[in-house]
């Protein structure tokens, strides 16, 4: 006689397949509980191969005896090696992420380049700080070119980071300007590169 999904009772975790739901059924009939631990650990272990994606980990394994579980309507009495999910597992809504509501005083720059810069500012060693801000100097011009099509002065950008660091990060604009200190290499032209390559090979061919 033919068997139709229709008529088949709805399968609770359908990743799994309607074989292994019936194979959970099937535990709960298993009288003897150290044989169905037994089987409840072969089934485990089916579980496992069906889903390759699976790692072998205490964390994911723990996914695979919550699963049954729940297959079996939390009714399964076996030797498990992790103690049954709450009943509600499936109906309980998921906590609420909380979103970050600090303002962020200058946005082309980011919030991260805030934090490095407020980490930058604790620095004791007078060295690192120096270096520090040289590096955050290129960082934040690189950023600013992102939004913005003209060029930021270097004062600009000394400014800048001397308020966001709270009179931390402080370096003279003579000396900025002087060395080129927050100068930003830019990437060779690659077109260009590939033109004087072919050029290359054209006058060894010449040759």
């Amino acid at each position: 006689m033919l068997e139709y999904n229709a008529s088949r009772p709805d399968i609770i975790l359908k990743e799994y397949g309607r074989n292994v739901q019936k194979l959970a059924n099937h535990l709960a009939t298993i009288e003897d509980r150290e044989k169905r631990t037994r089987y409840a650990y072969t089934l485990i272990e089916l579980m496992r191969q069906l889903n390759p994606a699976v790692r072998e980990n205490n964390e994911t394994t723990q996914k695979l005896w919550d699963d049954l579980f729940i297959m079996t309507n939390f009714t399964l009495d076996v030797e498990a090696p992790f103690p049954p999910p709450e009943v509600d597992v499936l109906t309980r809504k998921p906590k609420r992420v909380p979103y970050h509501t600090e303002p962020v005083r200058y946005r082309h720059y980011g919030k991260n380049l805030e934090k490095l810069i407020e980490q930058a500012g604790e620095l004791e060693d007078e060295e690192e700080k120096r270096n520090a801000i040289i590096y955050l100097g290129k960082l934040m011009k690189t950023f600013y070119a992102t939004w913005n099509r003209e060029n930021i002065d270097d004062e600009i950008i000394i400014r800048d980071m001397k308020k966001m660091s709270r009179g931390k990060l402080v370096i003279s604009v003579e000396e900025v300007k002087e060395k080129n200190l927050f100068e930003v290499s830019q990437p060779k032209n690659r077109s260009n590169n590939n033109n004087n390559n072919k050029g290359r090979r054209n006058n060894r061919r010449k040759r």
